[in-house]
């Protein structure tokens, strides 16, 4: 199908729901200290992104632009394809389309449950008030507390409150300041799978603020690492943590061990030998650093190794092992709990069948041979 515009002809484009949030090169800087710089990033509807880094990173500041409680410097910040910050115009928080939900839940204590919900809704009349708290109150399963107040609440059913009244008047996107980090561990997990299942359960977009590497690759949908007000990395959990863009990242999001190591013709060797081989260096040589992280490397008694086993942790399930290699660099290993090999023990050390490690040329991940390596093509051997 086309569309006849004057002479032309051009194939008709299917219209889709813009992004619930955008941000083009937003910067924000407080005096000489840089909050973020040139951010980039497009959420879709219905998707969950958890931002995770350091503390000074720029999470909590990305949130605030996102939410109207900062103001750009430079850059553009669109909610559901509307501009709500640029160089000319800025959209206070309470006409963004945006929903909070903050640490300490922010709830109002000489309001119920009901009112505090109901607060949010004022441009509604008084019975679709009602009605709307309702439904919130039954999406979240709080329906029966609804006369009571915060101070007669679990954290996690405030919690709960919170972002019922956060979704309340529909917002295009819900923003949560790490809204889990008050709960204590056993009833934080549970609060963050009842979380998730209500966005979902509304369709609504979520972007959750955390510093706990877990819980941003278990909850997000997509995983945006930030470091130096900057994203060094925003991907799947799984490929933020399987295949790492940056050497920050990697060692960041999880336990991981760097070894000098050698690519020769597409195998790749360190001191404690063989790891891999690498797909598409057939013709290539190359100086890089190889990632290992605990659950690749394994372990086997060996009283002929170099390597000892220095420190030993135990970690319930697993067993953590350090392990001191010829060079002097450590390793770790993890180990089923029904192994545990002493401090001393000499042990071979090996990459985990099924390994596909991360290469590093510098701080960065490559993926194919830079530049300047390629060898002659070998030739073939001559028939007899």
């Amino acid at each position: 199908m086309t569309i006849r515009v004057g002479r032309l002809q051009r194939p008709a484009v299917q219209e889709s729901a813009p992004a619930a949030l955008v941000f083009e090169g937003v910067s924000k800087h407080y005096g000489a200290t840089t909050g973020v710089e040139g951010v980039d990033l497009a959420i879709p509807a219905g998707e969950l992104v958890t931002l995770i880094g350091p503390s000074g990173c720029g999470k909590s500041t990305t949130l605030r632009l996102a939410a109207g409680l900062e103001r750009p410097d430079r850059g553009t910040i669109c909610v559901a394809g509307d501009v709500v910050a640029d160089k000319r115009r800025f959209v206070e928080p309470e006409r963004r389309r945006v929903g909070l939900v903050f640490q300490d839940y922010a709830l109002f204590p000489h309001m119920t449950v009901a009112q505090n919900i109901e607060f949010g809704l004022d441009r509604l009349g008084r019975g679709d008030r009602r009605a709307r708290t309702g439904e919130v109150l039954d999406l979240v399963r709080l329906a029966h507390l609804a006369a009571r107040y915060p101070h007669e609440l679990s954290g996690g059913e405030q919690q709960r409150v919170a972002l019922a009244r956060a979704l309340a008047p529909r917002p295009a996107v819900v923003l949560l300041d790490e809204p889990f980090s008050s709960l204590d561990e056993s009833l934080r997990a549970q609060v963050r799978r009842d979380t998730v299942a209500t966005l979902k359960e509304a369709g609504t977009t979520g972007v959750l603020v955390t510093h706990d590497q877990t819980e941003a690759l278990s909850v997000g949908t997509r995983v945006v690492v930030m470091r130096g007000g900057v994203i060094e990395q925003a991907d799947t959990p799984e490929k933020v943590f399987e295949q790492p863009a940056t050497r920050f990242v990697a060692s960041f999001m999880g336990d991981a061990d760097f070894l000098p190591a050698h690519v020769h013709r597409a195998l790749l060797t360190c001191e404690i030998g063989v790891v891999s081989t690498v797909p598409g260096w057939a013709n290539n040589e190359a100086d890089v650093d190889v990632v290992l992280r605990p659950h690749e490397v394994a372990l086997q008694p060996d009283p002929n190794s170099p390597a000892r086993v220095s420190a030993v942790e135990y970690h319930g399930p697993f067993v953590l092992h350090y392990v001191t290699l010829a060079s002097g660099r450590t390793v770790r290993s993890w180990q089923p709990h029904t192994v545990r090999h002493p401090v001393g023990t000499p042990v071979a050390v090996t990459v985990a069948a099924g390994t596909k490690p991360t290469l590093l040329l510098g701080d960065h991940a490559i993926t194919s041979p830079p530049p300047g390596t390629s060898l002659q093509p070998r030739l073939p051997l001559p028939i007899q």
